[in-house]
C-alpha cells in the first residue's frame, strides 16, 4: 500500500511515499515558509524521480496540525484535492506524534515543542512501549514554557528527549531548570513526512482512515486574529 503524506504545519515542508515495507522517497524543505509555491512542484519532481504518479497512491496521509494555521490549511487543501479527485481515503497525523516517532525507541520521554509565540508552545509527551508502539503520555496542548517545565520535573528521573522548532528559543530556559534534558541532533528535530508517512500507513492498514469531507486541521487554539474578535 503506498501512501503519499504531506506535512507543511512548521517553517519545514515536507512530503513522503512510504508503503508497509520502505520508505520510497522523501521530499524536505526546510528554508523560508513558501509553502504554497514550493509544494506541489517538489511533490511533482519527487513522483517523478520515483517513477510513480499520483494514481499510484492508494491513500493519503496529511500532518493536521498543531502547527502554523496557513501551513496546515496549505496541506489540507492539497491532500483534499488529490483524495477528492482520486477517490482514496485520508490518514490524518498529529504534528507533535509525527515529531517524536523520529525517535521511536528511546528510552526515555520524548518531547515535541512549536513555537506557538507569545511564549507559549504546542507540545505533547511521548514513551515508547515494545508492545504498543508509541504511546501519548501528554495529549496534544498548548501552554506556557513554564507550565511545560512544571510537568517535565515529574519526569526528571530519566532521560527527556526534545525536538521540535521551539528548541532554539526555549532549550537554554528548559536546560537550566532541567539540567538532564537531550536535545535532539538537528536532523531528527524536524518534521520529516517519512515519519508522518510511516504512522500513516501503520493505520490505513487497519483501515484506520477518514473520508476527505471529514479531515479538517486541528489548530487547538483560536488565532490571534479570533481571540482579538471575541
Amino acid at each position: 500500500m503506498k501512501v503519499l503524506t504531506v506535512d507543511t504545519a512548521t517553517i519545514v515542508a515536507t512530503a513522503a511515499v512510504v508503503d508497509e515495507n520502505k520508505l520510497i522517497c522523501e521530499t524536505i524543505v526546510n528554508f523560508q515558509k513558501k509553502h504554497s509555491e514550493k509544494l506541489m512542484p517538489a511533490i511533482d519532481h519527487m513522483l517523478k524521480d520515483a517513477g510513480l504518479t499520483i494514481q499510484d497512491m492508494d491513500a493519503f496521509g496529511i500532518v493536521n496540525g498543531p502547527g502554523s494555521f496557513t501551513g496546515l490549511r496549505i496541506g489540507m487543501a492539497t491532500v483534499k484535492g488529490f483524495a477528492q479527485a482520486l477517490d482514496k481515503p485520508v490518514i490524518p497525523v498529529s504534528t507533535l506524534e509525527a515529531l517524536a516517532y523520529n525517535l521511536p525507541y528511546a528510552d526515555g520521554v520524548v518531547c515535541p515543542i512549536l513555537d506557538a509565540q507569545r511564549s507559549q508552545v504546542y507540545t505533547g509527551l511521548f514513551r515508547f512501549n515494545e508492545e504498543e508502539g508509541l504511546v501519548a503520555e501528554l495529549e496534544d496542548s498548548v501552554m506556557d514554557i513554564k507550565a511545560l517545565i512544571g510537568i517535565l520535573q515529574n519526569y526528571a528521573d530519566g532521560p527527556i528527549y526534545l525536538l521540535g522548532d521551539g528548541v532554539p528559543r526555549f532549550y537554554e530556559t528548559m536546560a537550566e531548570a532541567l539540567p538532564g534534558i537531550i536535545k535532539v541532533k538537528q536532523h531528527l528535530s524536524m518534521n520529516r513526512a517519512s515519519s508522518a508517512g510511516t504512522l500513516a500507513v501503520e493505520r490505513a492498514l487497519k483501515k484506520q482512515w477518514q473520508d476527505y469531507k471529514s479531515v479538517e486541521p486541528v489548530y487547538i487554539r483560536p488565532s490571534y486574529a479570533e481571540e482579538q474578535k471575541k
